[in-house]
Parts: structure tokens; C-alpha cells; sequence
């Protein structure tokens, strides 16, 4: 698990690092690296501490480190939450509020303020039990340490119950910002295809430039949820169970599902990412049509031929569908009459 971890974040960071300019300057990009940076950094500092306890029982039955690894568990479990959660605030404001997107001025300097802030209240929050406000303790088979979550003390039962509500509050967040993305997707693929037009063509047009990154969008987002929703809830749930009945079992189970996380993540970014999606889908495309030099131009350059750009509402619409506006050059703007437009579709 520990080399899965590396290596796949390893190789994440890699990919995000060696693609193009547009995307490294993009704020969702951004929040992807910081996560692949957080889960390279978890999995590097926590896992040693499982391995050296598994060669001598006794390292972790010393407070300070006992301390330090319930930190570790705490603290990457949040920001990995965090950072998710805000991965898919910014593609719904991209999407759904694309105005507001760019009059906020959502890039990669955002995110990057965005991961600090995440980080230092993340440190700030998780510390507390180091500060006297909870106790860790060595949880059974006595391989990792924990947060006490079945004390009875009233202020280190409050801090328990609130990390396990923010955990909850994070999971529930991300599930609704991406269903309410894909259903958006969706609703804005069938109403232009459906709508009349000028050009008939148009339609064409926007459904072979929105097939492929619908298609890779909806399925990050997707998998994500069910990876989040996966490692992170179990952990929770044990968080608010053990309030009621203690199972040492299940408590095992939930974190060992729950560091299954960091590894998952970057290969969801890796195998999903867009130019994987063009191959596979255009594929099928090459095997059934023979090769044509003299073929006309396909839709996705036809979209930029002046003659669409002079349909500025249809133009304006395609655009936002599918998702170009977050990767145009900060010097282009978008009007509120255009912002007004796209809330009519």
C-alpha cells in the first residue's frame, strides 16, 4: 500500500506537471496537484510509522509518537476531504455560474491561496488534541493511533463528534456539488440539441465538441464521489458509532478503507484525464471511416470558422457548455448580458 501510494501520486504529480500550459494555470488543475501533493505527503509520513511498529511493537506506546500519527490520520483525512470538496465547488462554478466564476477571478493563484488556507486551518484544527482539548491513544491491534473517541469527557467527546461532523458535512458537500454538475451537464446537452437553431449544423457541432469532455468531466466527477463516499464514510460512521457501542473490528475496517484513499485518487486523475478520453472515443470513429485527405474539417475546428462567430448567442452558449470559458486567457470577458443568456438555457 505504501508503494502503491507513492508511486501513483508520484506519477500524478508527473502528468500534471508535463501537461499543457492552459491546464497548469487552471484552478482545478491546481486543487488536482495539491491533492496528489497531499496524499504523496500522508502516505510518506504515516506509513513509516506502521511499518517501524510492525518491526517493534513498542514505538508507537510512546505519547509523542502516538501523538504525532493520530495527527497524521486526522489531518490528511481533512485536507484530502477539503481539497476533494473544493475540487468540485470549482467545476460547479465553473459550470453552472460561469459569470460569477470569472468575476471572482477563479485560477490558479485562487487555488493556490484556497490549499494554503485548507492546510493551515486544517493544522490548526487537528492540533487541538496535541493542546489538551482530546487525548490519542493506541486503538487495537494496537498498529495505529486515534483521537479517544469513546471518552467521557465532555470537551474531548465535542471535539470528537465535531471532527466526525465536518467529515460529514465535506462528504455530503462533494456528493451534491457533483450530482448537481453532471445534472447540469446533462440538462444543458439535451436542451441544445433539442433547441432550434439557425444552422442545423450547429447541433452537430456542439455534440461532437461536448461528447468528450462531457463524457471525462461526468466520469471524474463520478468516481470521485464513489471514492470519497468508499474510504471516507466508513471512518466517520465509526467516529459517531463508537458514541453507542464499541467494535474493534469495524473500527480496524474503517481505517484500513480509509487509507485506501490516497491511493485511489491519483489514478482516478491519471487513467481519466481528457487526451485519454479523445483516443478512446475517436477510435471507433477511424476504424469505420477509411482515410480521406480531400475529408472537410472536423466539428471541433468548424466551431471556431468565422460564421459561428458571428452567432454570438449560439456561440456564447457552446462555449460555456462545454466548459472553454475556464480555459481562456484572462483577458477575455464575458458580459453580464452574456451571463444572462446562459441562465435562459
Amino acid at each position: 500500500m505504501f508503494a502503491g501510494g507513492a508511486i501513483g501520486n508520484l506519477i500524478a504529480i508527473l502528468v500534471l506537471s508535463v501537461s499543457r500550459q492552459e491546464k497548469k494555470s487552471s484552478a482545478f488543475f491546481s486543487l488536482v496537484r495539491g491533492l496528489a501533493v497531499t496524499d504523496l505527503l500522508g502516505t510518506c509520513l504515516a506509513s513509516p510509522f506502521t511499518i517501524a511498529n510492525y518491526l517493534d511493537q513498542h514505538v508507537l506506546r510512546s505519547r509523542h509518537f502516538c501523538e504525532f500519527d493520530s495527527f497524521l490520520l486526522l489531518f490528511f483525512g481533512l485536507t484530502g476531504l477539503s481539497i476533494i470538496c473544493a475540487m468540485a465547488a470549482e467545476r460547479y462554478l465553473a459550470i453552472c455560474c460561469p459569470y460569477r466564476y470569472q468575476r471572482w477571478g477563479v485560477d490558479r493563484r485562487f487555488a493556490q491561496k484556497l490549499l494554503f488556507l485548507i492546510y493551515i486551518s486544517h493544522i490548526l484544527f487537528c492540533c487541538l488534541p496535541m493542546m489538551g482539548i482530546s487525548r490519542s491513544e493506541l486503538q487495537p491491534p494496537g498498529t495505529w493511533c486515534f483521537i479517544d473517541w469513546k471518552t467521557p469527557e465532555p470537551v474531548a467527546a465535542a471535539y470528537s463528534v465535531l471532527y466526525g461532523v465536518v467529515s460529514l458535512l465535506l462528504i455530503l458537500g462533494t456528493i451534491v456539488l457533483n450530482l448537481a454538475v453532471c445534472g447540469a451537464l446533462l440538462l444543458m446537452r439535451r436542451r441544445t440539441v433539442q433547441q432550434p437553431v439557425a444552422r442545423a449544423s450547429v447541433r452537430q457541432r456542439w455534440k461532437a465538441l461536448s461528447s468528450a469532455a462531457e463524457t471525462q468531466m461526468m466520469a471524474v466527477l463520478v468516481m470521485t464521489s464513489v471514492v470519497v463516499l468508499a474510504c471516507s464514510a466508513p471512518l466517520v460512521v465509526r467516529i459517531f458509532a463508537n458514541r453507542f457501542r464499541c467494535d474493534q473490528k469495524a473500527d480496524l475496517a474503517a481505517i484500513r478503507i480509509a487509507s485506501l484513499n490516497p491511493i485511489l485518487d491519483p489514478w482516478i486523475y491519471i487513467l481519466l484525464r481528457r487526451s485519454l478520453f479523445r483516443r478512446l472515443l475517436s477510435r471507433p470513429r477511424r476504424c469505420d471511416s477509411p482515410t480521406n485527405n480531400n475529408s472537410p474539417p472536423s466539428p471541433q475546428s468548424d466551431l471556431l470558422y468565422p460564421e459561428i462567430l458571428k452567432e454570438n448567442r449560439v456561440f456564447t452558449q457552446l462555449m460555456c457548455n462545454a466548459n472553454i470559458i475556464t480555459q481562456l486567457p484572462a483577458s477575455v470577458r464575458f458580459s453580464p448580458f452574456d451571463s444572462e443568456i446562459l441562465c435562459q438555457t
